[in-house]
């Protein structure tokens, strides 16, 4: 059964480039296979990863339903559940060391249910399939309320320095409580910190919260170069203060040995 990692935090505060980093060393230290999955709608941890991504289940979704549409036929003898389950596996994307899968959205307006629904079912799927599971969740909390994600074996929640950003895992951290999703580790990483340093108006909204900070990662010139002229992140170097301080945490989260 995989060990299923899921990210979470308010949007903006670089969980996506930190979940990158995170696969890049996880493969890097022979640990897998892996499935990464970008389970936001506005999808962006292919570019994080230098990644071409050819369809996603929110593109899928789309494809069947202008095709009953149009009145396009699918293949002889092949249900319309079967076509599906063929093009979603096709949207897993090998790559060195890991599998890709991305939810993407469907067109127009309305919300993001059905799609959701079918990123849990591929989930459960697939997951067999894999010693890891690493899940970029979209901003806010849709995905744990909804149990898209199924068992969660441990959610690291990304905050940046504001008191929003804190307060907002500390609201992702009672939703789990909440409902009685009993992950077993749930840590804080603290993103772009200036100097690498929490200020004291961070560090007092963090105890308030009650929550687990294992690390911090300073804000780094590297990143917002690379990410201004479209360079993945995991060819940052590895000297890289983000880089390194991120490795750093993984490090202390042991994830190895919580496997186990």
């Amino acid at each position: 059964m995989s060990f299923n990692i899921a990210i979470a935090g308010k949007g903006g505060v670089g969980k996506t480039s930190l979940t990158g980093m995170l696969i890049e060393y996880l493969v890097e230290a022979g640990l897998g296979p892996i499935l990464a999955v970008d389970a936001d709608a506005n999808a962006n941890l292919n570019e994080v990863l230098g990644e071409e991504v050819d369809i996603s289940i929110g593109q899928i979704k789309e494809e069947i339903n202008k095709a009953e549409v149009d009145g396009v036929p699918l293949p002889t003898g092949v249900t319309k559940a079967d076509f599906m389950q063929l093009r979603l596996n096709q949207a897993v994307a090998e790559s060195n060391g890991y599998d890709l899968l991305v939810m993407g959205r469907g067109q127009g307006a309305g919300c993001y249910c059905y799609v959701n629904g079918i990123l849990k079912t591929q989930l459960d799927v697939l997951a067999k399939n894999y010693e890891y599971l690493i899940v970029d969740n979209e901003a806010g909390m849709e995905h744990l309320s909804r149990g898209t994600l199924g068992k969660i074996d441990m959610l690291i929640l990304v905050s940046d320095c504001s008191r929003r950003g804190i307060q907002a895992v500390g609201r992702i951290r009672d939703l789990v409580e909440e409902l009685k999703l009993k992950v077993p580790t749930v840590k804080l990483i603290v993103n772009r910190a200036p100097g690498g340093v929490l200020n004291a108006g961070t560090a007092e909204e963090i105890e308030k919260e009650k929550l687990d900070l294992i690390g911090v990662v300073p804000m780094d010139q590297n990143v917002f170069e690379y990410d201004s002229y479209g360079k993945p992140l995991v060819d940052l170097p590895a000297d890289s203060p983000a880089k390194a301080a991120l490795r750093e945490i993984v490090d202390k989260l042991e994830i190895i040995k919580n496997k186990k």
